[in-house]
């Protein structure tokens, strides 16, 4: 059985950044500065009451009788005592025999296009620590976007008003920044598990470290733009959050809506119609605050039985950075154009170089993670090079359609075709037949881009992927979706 670290350092970036918030805002109060000390409070409270709901949600706290963990929850001391609950189960395996034992099957990684099951025995102490498992990787997404993510982006913004960075808000934007870095990866691990849930994932050291540095260069590059643009146009930064915000919240409903699928009523049988609508906000809700500052792996789906989309979608993640990056460069041109002399002591143009280069980074360990690092990249229907090669194909064709230059004009659409062109091959009337059956091929692939229907994985490699279980380790009994 795996040491429990994922869960080690879950807990002590929750507990360390609680810890630097609530020292930074003692500092602001004595300073006077009340607004400062009230954001950096919020940002640290509704994260940490959002962590103690989610353990209790995944637990199952409220039905069963456990009145002192659910007191320890209220006093936010619930990830520790998590923790602790798990080192002791990871203590105590072995020691006792166990009178269940459950048995999983899993496939290997296709080797020469075949793939082998294996079985292996589950005790009950193993299922156990796989369920924490599966509840400090949520956490830590909760935690790193609706907490992390905008108490690291109001400290940048302070630093750059004062000009100057404290020992302790500098503490608090390090460890911020690595609660960020370490939710995002969390939410990669977790969406490939649940995508390949048949199969026995292994992620090499190598894959973590793609990961780690694409998240820090994309993340600290779009907290930098954000922080920035706001300190020049304050009235404008909250449209444009809020535009954001709005997109990614409703997209999932709104393709939920064309669906028209039933409500979903199997996320929990406890749940009322009321209680299963705000957990389905809340989802969303968090669905939006990652796609804030980064592409989310876990792609929400609601008229799914798992709520998540398993299909490897190449189109909507190129959209989504090629909009991202013409929207950073907006926001820095709109910088560089109404900033002040208070940047009179940096090097503007160079800073805005060093940003978009910084992306462009960012995108490019994604990529490599995709190509070479995933641990699933055998199973993937079309490699992502191909699939960014369609992507632009697709604009270029839609780009081409658009222009003016290939509309008919006046009288030279009606003239009859000249007796040369009577003379061209065959091959040529064969290619102009097959490019203009294409001018429709837009919409249809739109459409199905919208509804993530491109990229199957093919019934030879097992069927469409179902996820089960808690990351793809234990029956439904502890299975909680995010």
């Amino acid at each position: 059985m795996r040491f429990p670290s994922s869960i080690f350092v879950s807990v002590s970036l929750f507990t360390a950044e609680t810890t630097a918030a609530l020292y930074l805002s003692s500092t602001y109060r004595s300073a006077g500065d009340q607004i400062w000390q009230g954001l950096t409070l919020l940002f640290t409270l509704v994260p940490s009451v959002l962590v103690q709901l989610t353990l209790t949600f995944i637990h199952r706290d409220l039905s069963r009788d456990r009145p002192l963990i659910l007191l320890l929850h209220i006093l936010q001391l619930g990830p520790i005592v998590r923790c602790l609950e798990a080192f002791c189960i990871y203590g105590s395996v072995g020691r006792v025999e166990e009178p269940y034992v459950s048995i999983t099957r899993k496939k290997q990684m296709p080797r020469g296009g075949q793939s082998e099951e294996v079985e292996r025995q589950v005790g009950q102490a193993e299922g156990k620590l796989f369920t924490h498992r599966a509840a400090f990787a949520r956490t830590s997404v909760v935690q790193a976007f609706l907490g992390s993510a905008p108490q690291l982006t109001l400290q940048l913004y302070i630093c750059v008003l004062q000009q100057g960075v404290s020992i302790g808000r500098g503490t608090l934007m390090v460890i911020s920044l690595l609660s960020i870095v370490y939710g995002a990866l969390r939410c990669n691990i977790l969406a490939i598990k649940i995508k390949y849930d048949d199969y026995e994932v292994d992620v090499r050291p190598l894959a973590y470290l793609c990961i780690f540095l694409w998240r820090s260069f994309e993340i600290a590059t779009r907290v930098v733009v954000l922080v920035l643009f706001s300190s020049v146009l304050q009235l404008w930064v909250l449209p444009v959050v809020l535009m954001n915000f709005l997109v990614f919240f409703l997209y999932p409903w709104i393709l939920f809506w064309q669906s028209h699928s039933p409500f979903p009523e199997n996320i929990e049988k406890t749940l009322t119609r009321v209680g299963t609508t705000i957990v389905l906000c809340l989802l969303t809700f968090l669905y939006a605050g990652i796609n804030m500052f980064c592409w989310s792996a876990v792609q929400v789906k609601l008229n799914d039985p798992d709520l998540i989309n398993k299909s490897q979608n190449w189109y909507r993640m190129s959209v989504y950075y090629m909009l991202r990056f013409v929207e950073n460069a907006s926001l820095l041109l709109l910088w560089y154009i109404y900033k002040t002399d208070f940047y009179n002591f940096i090097c503007a143009p160079l800073l805005v170089l060093y940003l978009l280069v910084a992306y462009a980074i960012a995108i490019f360990f994604m990529l490599v993670f995709y190509q070479f690092c995933h641990p699933c990249r055998r199973l993937f229907s079309s490699s992502m090079t191909q699939g960014l090669w369609d992507c632009s194909s697709l604009l270029c064709l839609m780009c081409n359609s658009a222009s003016p230059q290939n509309r008919p004009i006046g009288k030279a659409a009606l003239e009859p075709a000249s007796p040369t062109a009577h003379k061209e091959p065959a091959n040529d009337r064969a290619h102009d037949t097959v490019s203009d059956s294409t001018d429709d091929l837009p919409n249809d692939t739109t459409y199905d881009m919208l509804n993530d229907t491109i990229y199957d994985i093919p019934d030879e490699m097992g069927n469409n992927q179902h996820a089960a279980g808690v990351n793809g380790d234990i029956c439904q009994s502890i299975s909680c979706n995010v």
